[in-house]
């Protein structure tokens, strides 16, 4: 397809680090960009709500949307399937609107093989104790399933140089200010300004609009 108008911007995190708040805040901050509601084939948890967390469906209904050719990006996640729809982001773009993806690292090398201007953005941790720390402090989990999440959180870590940005979540609002700045400052590109406001510039006279 041609350049979309609209930015994807891609959030990845290792569990524990506080992707799920930032991303939130950034919202909040930021109502102009739209987030991917992602398919998952896991149960809904108390107080999700069906098209706003996720959409959830069954294995054979994913089973299906792979073979359809629905989907962007999808994974499997500790035993559950996630997947991204793909005619949803494209239809988005095409209006000039910007789309945050809250999907892991498998996800996100998806995304970017088909939209290579896709913005990656990696939450941090301050360290690996302090990760250790949060998710013990959840007490959700097993201890199996917390070896697990610090075990994926290193190999996430191992690739953290493939992303455009680094936000290290040691203070919150600090981290939240420099996620809305990345978001700000990417929307403001003049390739970006070039493209959504190229009938303003034209009655302008302006030559930068091509």
């Amino acid at each position: 397809m041609d350049q979309p108008i609209g930015n994807i911007y891609i959030v990845v995190a290792p569990s524990g680090a506080g992707k799920t708040s930032l991303v939130a805040a950034l919202l909040q901050a930021e109502p102009s960009v739209e987030l991917s509601i992602s398919y998952s084939t896991r149960p809904a948890r108390k107080g999700e709500i069906d098209g706003k967390h996720y959409h959830f469906v069954d294995k054979a209904t994913f089973d299906a949307m792979i073979d359809r050719g629905d989907f962007l990006e999808y994974a499997e996640v500790y035993g559950n399937y996630y997947g991204t729809s793909a005619p949803w982001i494209r239809s988005r773009l095409e209006v000039g609107q910007d789309i945050l993806l809250e999907i892991d690292w498998q996800g996100a090398e998806q995304v970017r093989k088909v939209f290579p201007g896709a913005i990656g953005i990696f939450i941090a941790p301050p360290s690996i104790e302090e990760l250790e720390r949060r998710l013990r402090g959840r007490d959700t989990d097993t201890e199996e399933v917390i070896l697990r999440r610090l075990a994926s959180a290193r190999a996430e870590i191992d690739k953290i140089a493939e992303y455009d940005y680094i936000v290290v979540n040691d203070d919150f609002e600090r981290a939240r200010l420099d996620l809305i700045s990345i978001v700000r400052a990417r929307r403001l590109r003049s390739e970006v300004q070039c493209r959504r406001l190229a009938e303003m510039f034209r009655h302008m006279g302006t030559a930068g609009a091509q």
